[in-house]
Order: structure tokens, then sequence, then C-alpha cells
């Protein structure tokens, strides 16, 4: 398989096999007037397996919620075909407005115009809890 590399844009690599898709459709990629390649099951000597999206267009891609889908996803950005910076994403420590507080107690679920914030509460676990009521969320199961 041959895909041409990219002179200006973004390659979201090691990404967790299966995963490229639910990004994909994240990110509005389908509705973006550019080239975007999506490699799925790709080998890798760290992974075994994992899939890559090159996308040929600079976007302002908002980091806390890819490192919350897949905390492992390298995001390189090129400029005149060649690296000038590469991110290594984390759980982010907070996210606002990415996941929704599923307690129907929760003052979220009456109030639609707070922000729903999620504090990381437990790293190794991948746990978030609502910052109004503690209600549990685990990354990446729930996305």
């Amino acid at each position: 398989m041959n895909i041409d590399s990219i002179k200006n844009g973004i390659v979201l690599d090691h990404i967790k096999a299966g995963k490229s898709m639910q990004i994909y459709k994240y990110l509005g990629l389908d509705d973006m007037d550019c080239s975007v390649a999506i490699i799925k099951n790709a080998h890798s000597n760290k992974m075994g397996k994992k899939d890559i999206i090159k996308i040929d267009d600079t976007l302002n891609l908002n980091l806390d919620v890819l490192g919350y889908i897949d905390p492992d996803i390298t995001v390189c950005y090129i400029k005149d075909s060649k690296i000038v910076e590469k991110r290594h994403l984390e759980l982010p420590s907070r996210l606002v407005n990415v996941i929704r507080c599923k307690n129907p107690r929760c003052i979220t679920s009456t109030d639609t115009d707070l922000d729903q914030i999620f504090r990381l509460t437990d790293p190794e676990q991948g746990v978030y809890r609502c910052a109004y009521c503690e209600s549990r969320k685990s990354s990446q199961k729930d996305y």
C-alpha cells in the first residue's frame, strides 16, 4: 500500500486499532474539503496493530478530546513535508463539554446552560468524576 506524504497537515499516529473511525467522525473530517487517509490495522512493533489518520490540512484540534478518546495518540504537525512539532497525548486532567453527566439528579440535567465539567480522579483506571455531583465516568469505555 502506498499513501502519499503530506506537505502541510497533521498525522495522528499510534491510534488504538479500530478507533480511527470514531476519531474521524468526532473531528468531522467527512465534512471537510481536504484529503484524509485512514490506515487501519497497520503493523506496529510497539503496539502490534495501530491506526493512523493523515490529514492534508491544518486544523485546530481539541487535544483534550483526542487524549480522552485515546491517550496514546501521537500528533505530528507537518510543514513543508517535515515534522515541525510532535505531541504525545495523555488523559486530560479536566474535560469541559466533552462528555455529559448521566445522573438525572445532577444540576446539569436541569440547568442546561452549565458547562459539563469532569475531573480526572483516577489516572490509572481513567476515571473522571462530575464536578457537580461526583458521578463516575470511565474514559474510552463511555465515549
